[in-house]
Formats: structure tokens, C-alpha cells, sequence
């Protein structure tokens, strides 16, 4: 038996033996939310009356016909004395060490997944990671259209022991947080590697929505086909053929990062399909009191960039929604730089999707973006530096959320002038103002005139938020681009150390829209 299915057969036999049951997320070592009215909830007996005892508070509740109660705490400032929550029902449980902080939601893909000890000075960060204010817990991955109830797992605190498993940029970003704000951390990590972001959605969401009808189309008939009794034959097949390609990257020394066919069953269970993720992991924990939602994602939707435009903010209101928590703050990391180096400008689908990742800012409240095209390395779609993604996250929360003075957004794209052969292009420095990294030069430019050809461009910093951009064969220029490539090589930035925001001034048609 699928053992979360003999998870909810257990919870089912205990609700049989009028047995009070909790869900993981409340467990012994957990972080309230400070200053929420946090949620609380579990299965009993049908028609049970509940008793929820914290800190003088006395919540009750009675259990529903489908054995699940749910009760509200009030609002409590944080605390970092632990404290214990008493539940009563047709058992008593009692959790234990409880403590009032800040709690936030690490989700995404492969690079929010990476873990501590995959990272740069692993020894020494877990050497160091003695923080038993942070607290931390881990969503295990299961990809399933079947709505689950709840996860194996628990809190722990944060130690030499637990830390180096765990998600590198969630512990990063929570150690700033503790350490600026002086509150307990809890860290909720539910990354799953490779996943797509339709696979985080509600499956209704898709379906009820027409921006997303080819992609719910497409998955209808993908999963018609996996039906079929020569599925596994043709898998066997491109398996054969990807292990190939596989061995002739390997023989001419060149990066391999195309990713592995999957087995009919692999699809239907794993991280793309819409709703598996959604149902699997993150639908156990909504409700739960939290402040905020960090994420890396993007690189599995990059070959759909034009359809993340609209997925990828979709997704954001959906989790507010399901929530009920108000707008709450949602910040993001934008695609580092990747793949080869590209000898002459043109289009890419990676800058595609990190446009898309830009434009979600103007689409939802309360969100946020860590640029981090400098810190990628081309051989590797899992950069090692963990840290400094995690403390770009950081600032954003710092300041917008804990009322912080610190540079925390990147410079953006705000204007383009043409004068002459030359395009001088304005940048929203946000009170900073621009510099450039080893050399003097701007690098990373590239302009084209009517006839739409790129050529790279030099190109001279203005001021504090002007770049003029020039090239002797674009008499007449019409658009620039700039870090506008898989792995640009780029060095603007603002003085404070953030890297300007890849951006184009066209509007030309995008190689990933809908043929």
C-alpha cells in the first residue's frame, strides 16, 4: 500500500478508536506566527468537542463528519520561551517547546531544494549552525491528483545535526532574519526538484482559467497517451536514445543538462503534472500561520516563458487565496546565468522567463525579486552559493516587511532616448546609482536597428542612471538589450552592489509565445 495511503487508513482506524490525531505541522519544536490568529486543527471522532489550551487561551471547537476541527488562537507577540499547547478530545496530546516567531515557506525547485550540504563551506556551516531559535521542517515529496491530508515529518531545531539536509537558501535567509530581527525562525522546506510551476496550482484553477487551456489540453492528452499499452515501449526507446546524447556530451567534454525521459508513471506521479504538487505537498499546510512564501523556480517553465507571464502570477494569488491570510509577502529569485556563453546576441528562452519573473512584480501586490545574474556558474544549473541568493532575499523582508533601511531592489529598465546612432537608456537606480564591475566599460549591451539584427554594443555608464549605448554598423538603433542571453556576460550594478536587471527596450515577438 502507497504509504500515504496507509497514512490516512491509520488516521481513519484511529478516528475509529476515538483517537485525537494531529498533523505533522503541529508537532513538538514548531514556530507560531507572532501577531496572527493562527490556526489550529486535527481529526477526531465525528461530533467530538475539542479543547485547545495555549497560554491561557482556551479554544473549542467540535469535531465535523469528516472528523477534522479546526479552532483560531489570538494573536500573540513573539517569544522565545518555549512554550506548550494542550489538546483534548477523545485523547489528550500535548506539544511541546513551542515557539512565537516569524515563519516562512521555502518553496520551489531544485535550487531552493539544494541543500546545506551541498553548498559552499559546508563543514563550517554546519560546524556553526547552532541556532535553537530557528526552526525547521521538511515536506516530503509526493505527487499525487488525490487531495492529502498530511505528511510525515516534524520540527526540529536548528543544529550542526538537522541543518545540513536541509534547504541552503531557506536556512541562509532564515538565519539573516533571526539574526537582524532577534525573533524565533520556523522554516517550512517544500521544494521538490525539477517541478514545474503547474504542478504547485489547484487542477481546477487551470481548467476554469483560457490562458491556460493548451497547457490543461496538452495534459489531458499526455495522460490519454500514458494510457496507451505502448507507452512504456516508446519510453524505453527515448530512454535509449537520451542515454546517447548523454554519452556523446560526456565523450566531447561539453555540458549535459537535458533532463532524462520519464516513465508513464513517473508523469502521473512526479512534479510537472498540474495539481500533483499542489495536492502532495503544500495543500497539508495551508492554513498554517505564516508571514511569507520565499521561491526559486522558473528553470523547468523556461522553454514556456510566455505562458509563466501569466502561470507564475496565477500561482502567487492562488496560494494567497487557499491561505486566507491576507496578500502576504511573496519574493522570488530570478533565473541565475546558465549554459554556454552565446558568441553573438540574439534570443533566448532563460531571459524570456526571467522577463516574465520581472513583470510579476507589476502583476501582484507584495511581491519581490533577487536578481542574481552574477552569480551562476555556466557548468552548473545548481550554483553553490547559496548564501548570497538567500541574503538578496533577505533585504526585501527586511525592508518591506520589518521596516528596515537597507538597497534591497536591483535596478530596473525605465526609459530608452535615441539620439542620433546612439540609445541612451535611463535605469530606476532606486536612490543608488550605477557602476561597473572589473572594467570600465558597461558590458553586456546589445543594439539593433529596423532590420532587427543584434550586435553587441559598447556601451559607457552616464551619471548615476544613464548608459549610452552605441555600434559603428547600427547607424540608426531602434532597441538595446542588456544581460539578454542563457549566460550573459554582464557588469552593471548598482554602487550598493546589486546587479542591474536584465531588461529589453523592444516589444519583438518572444521565441517561446504560442506558435
Amino acid at each position: 500500500m502507497n504509504k500515504h495511503l496507509l497514512l490516512a487508513a491509520i488516521m481513519l482506524t484511529g478516528q475509529a478508536r476515538a483517537e485525537l490525531m494531529m498533523p505533522a505541522i503541529f508537532t513538538d519544536n514548531m514556530v507560531l506566527q507572532q501577531k496572527l490568529a493562527n490556526p489550529v486543527w486535527g481529526w477526531d471522532t465525528p461530533g467530538t468537542d475539542i479543547t485547545v489550551t495555549y497560554e491561557g487561551q482556551t479554544k473549542t471547537a467540535k469535531a465535523a463528519a469528516d472528523g477534522k476541527w479546526t479552532v483560531q488562537l489570538d494573536p500573540v507577540p513573539a517569544n522565545a520561551k518555549p512554550t506548550s499547547m494542550s489538546i483534548k478530545g477523545s485523547s489528550a496530546k500535548t506539544i511541546k517547546n513551542i515557539l512565537v516567531g516569524e515563519v516562512w515557506i521555502c518553496s520551489g525547485q531544485s535550487n531552493m531544494q539544494w541543500s546545506v550540504q551541498a553548498s559552499y563551506d559546508a563543514d563550517l556551516e554546519a560546524m556553526t549552525a547552532n541556532y535553537p531559535l530557528i526552526r525547521l521542517i521538511s515536506v516530503p515529496q509526493v505527487g499525487t491528483q488525490e487531495p492529502q491530508k498530511d505528511f510525515r515529518g516534524q520540527w526540529s531545531e536548528c543544529t550542526p545535526q538537522s541543518v545540513p539536509a536541509f534547504s541552503a537558501v531557506g536556512y541562509f535567509y532564515g538565519r539573516v532574519l533571526h539574526q537582524a530581527l532577534g525573533v524565533p525562525i520556523g522554516l517550512i522546506n517544500n521544494a521538490w526538484g525539477g517541478s514545474a510551476a503547474e504542478a504547485w496550482i489547484k487542477r481546477d484553477v487551470l481548467e476554469k482559467d483560457e490562458r491556460f487551456a493548451t497547457l490543461m489540453a496538452n495534459t489531458r492528452q499526455r495522460e490519454a497517451d500514458l494510457a496507451k499499452p505502448e507507452a512504456m515501449a516508446n519510453y524505453n526507446k527515448a530512454l535509449e536514445a537520451w542515454k546517447k546524447r548523454a554519452e556523446e556530451a560526456k565523450k566531447s567534454g561539453k555540458p549535459f543538462t537535458e533532463r532524462g525521459p520519464q516513465a508513464p508513471d513517473g508523469y502521473l506521479r512526479g512534479n510537472s503534472r498540474p495539481g500533483n504538487i499542489y495536492n502532495g505537498v503544500l495543500l497539508p499546510t495551508i492554513g498554517y500561520g505564516i508571514k511569507g512564501a520565499i521561491w526559486y523556480q522558473g528553470e523547468s517553465n523556461a522553454s514556456r516563458a510566455f505562458e509563466y507571464r501569466s502561470l507564475f502570477p496565477r500561482m502567487i494569488t492562488h496560494w494567497r487565496e487557499e491561505w486566507k491570510q491576507g496578500d502576504f509577502p511573496f519574493y522570488w529569485v530570478q533565473l541565475a546565468d546558465f549554459k554556454q556563453e552565446q558568441p553573438l546576441p540574439g534570443d533566448s528562452d532563460w531571459a524570456e522567463l526571467r522577463e516574465a519573473q520581472t513583470l510579476t512584480m507589476t502583476a501582484i501586490k507584495n511581491g519581490g525579486q533577487a536578481v542574481i545574474i552574477d552569480l551562476g556558474e555556466g557548468k552548473d544549473i545548481h550554483p553553490k552559493n547559496k548564501r548570497d541568493v538567500a541574503e538578496r532575499l533577505a533585504r526585501w523582508a527586511l525592508v518591506k516587511d520589518y521596516g528596515m533601511k537597507l538597497p534591497y531592489r536591483s535596478p530596473e529598465y525605465k526609459s530608452l532616448e535615441i539620439k542620433g546612432n546612439k540609445a541612451v537608456v535611463t535605469i530606476d537606480t532606486f536612490g543608488s546609482a550605477l557602476v561597473t564591475f572589473d572594467v570600465a566599460e558597461a558590458r553586456g549591451f546589445a543594439i539593433c536597428g529596423e532590420d532587427k539584427k543584434w550586435v553587441w554594443a559598447n556601451a559607457k555608464v552616464l551619471g548615476a542612471d544613464k548608459v549610452e549605448v552605441s555600434a559603428a554598423t547600427v547607424a540608426k538603433p531602434v532597441a538595446v538589450r542588456y544581460a539578454w542571453s542563457d549566460n550573459p556576460v554582464c557588469n552593471l550594478f548598482s554602487k550598493d552592489g546589486l546587479p542591474v536587471t536584465p531588461f529589453r527596450t523592444d516589444s519583438f515577438p518572444m521565441i517561446t509565445a504560442p506558435k
